[in-house]
């Protein structure tokens, strides 16, 4: 293993999206051939629901390990003119929509979602559904929230209008890690938050953790999975630490480039974390995922209608996910678009009565057929090549890029179906690089993308 790490560690999109966002083509956007492919989908799909990403990017104190777009500040004051914002966004969106918007699935991201007042949140929920409440059987709300500042009145409010799905930033509880990545959270304060949670009836909670962050070792690792299996949460993501600073600028040169576990000894982290979680039930899930097996996200992933999009793993396939707030990226299946990435600018072109995004993509027949494949291998580890496909050479070329992950026995090709072998799961994304038309076409890779493993 330690041999195929140091072949395949190599940087690659974690396939979000694909085309992936350095290859989108049109910056700035056209706004009309954006919201013609929101119609596009609308006729297409014939069904009028949506998942809504709502970006809140606010945080008290900056993280250094973080590649989120954010905004660090103490000053309050500014939720209610983002709030405000947002809703004016949503308005100009339904303006252009032919169709009344059934919302399936909303999701609460930053940034730190609980940086915000539990009122201003609500007001926000309330505007968007027009309503004071939802039904937690038709509508899936969740959000993320940082432990050190989730209120019992942020849980409490955002139960009342139906939320059941919470997500706890905690990394590791390393003091050291800790330390060097400038997020302090002892333990007793997401035990706080996680009970509570349960009690009140929110029946899916997250944990998530990241592997591969500076300083951390083996017994990090071991302790972190540890007391997070005291909790029990029904989910936890286990993601790879993104280090990407000429990216993020020096928001991620917190520590020295000598106090990040490297290749072998950065998997072996994620080995043993994952050992643990499935000793005790947990299922692993597409990349980087663990769920319980009562779970709706195992149950999806059994039942193969997983679906991945800008907000992670989802058993909500609409099709069209909007996003909206600062930097919030939307996908209406045919196309791609991104909001203003400065709060300041998102929330001056909004309040001039345009819809704020600033760059994206119009897939091409193309772009289309290799973004299903992907999602395939994303959610469920195979995939079939179209045999009725007007690009049949395009798929000999596929096959051919996977000819040293083949030999290598990460990836089996039978017919036009290709599968992940078990081997082959840490190196999914290797494997949807073969499938990749713009990476293939480009030589400069290593300032574009986190290493793979």
């Amino acid at each position: 293993m330690k041999k195929i790490i140091e072949k395949y560690n190599v940087p690659g999109p974690r396939y979000t999206s694909y085309p992936t966002v350095p290859f989108w083509k049109h910056n700035p956007l056209d706004l009309n051939d954006w919201t013609q492919s929101i119609s596009r989908n609308h006729s297409h799909f014939k069904t009028d629901e949506l998942s809504l990403y709502i970006h809140l990017p606010y945080c008290e104190s900056l993280c250094t390990f973080c590649g989120c777009h954010k905004r660090i500040t103490k000053n309050h004051a500014v939720e209610g003119p983002y709030i405000d914002a947002v809703i004016k966004e949503w308005e100009l969106y339904r303006k252009h929509f032919d169709f009344e918007p059934v919302i399936k699935e909303l999701h609460f991201g930053g940034g730190t979602p609980t940086f915000f007042a539990p009122d201003q949140l609500v007001r926000l929920l309330q505007a968007i559904f027009g309503k004071d409440s939802v039904d937690p059987r038709i509508t899936e709300l969740g959000f993320e929230a940082h432990p050190n500042n989730t209120t019992e009145e942020h849980l409490e409010k955002l139960y009342n209008f139906g939320f059941r799905r919470l997500s706890l930033g905690i990394q590791d509880y390393s003091q050291t890690v800790q330390m060097a990545i400038n997020r302090i959270q002892p333990f007793e304060n997401v035990k706080t938050v996680h009970e509570l949670a349960k009690s009140m009836g929110y029946n899916s909670i997250s944990h998530d953790l990241v592997f591969g962050l500076p300083k951390q070792r083996m017994a990090d690792i071991e302790d972190t999975v540890q007391k997070t299996l005291l909790l029990r949460p029904d989910r936890i993501s286990l993601y790879s630490y993104a280090h990407v600073p000429w990216i993020k600028g020096n928001g991620q040169r917190g520590f020295d480039e000598s106090d990040l576990p490297q290749d072998n000894e950065k998997r072996a982290l994620y080995e043993r974390a994952k050992e643990s979680l499935e000793t005790e039930g947990y299922i692993e899930i597409g990349m980087d995922h663990f769920a319980l097996p009562h779970d709706s996200l195992a149950k999806a992933f059994k039942a193969k209608n997983l679906h991945r999009n800008f907000m992670g793993y989802t058993t909500q396939n609409t099709n069209f996910l909007l996003g909206l707030g600062m930097s919030a990226i939307s996908d209406s299946w045919f196309g791609f678009a991104q909001n203003e990435k400065v709060t300041e600018k998102y929330i001056e072109v909004v309040n001039s009565g345009t819809i704020p995004v600033f760059r994206g993509h119009i897939l091409n027949d193309v772009d289309l057929e290799i973004r299903k494949y992907i999602l395939d291998l994303m959610c469920h580890f195979e995939t079939t090549l179209d045999e009725h496909s007007e690009h049949q050479a395009l798929h000999e070329e596929i096959v051919n890029r996977l000819s040293e992950m083949i030999k290598d026995k990460l990836v089996v090709v039978d017919g036009n179906k290709i599968t992940v072998t078990e081997e082959g799961i840490a190196f999914v994304r290797n494997c949807c690089m073969a499938f990749d038309q713009d990476l293939a076409n480009t030589q400069q890779r290593d300032n574009m993308f986190s290493k793979t493993v």
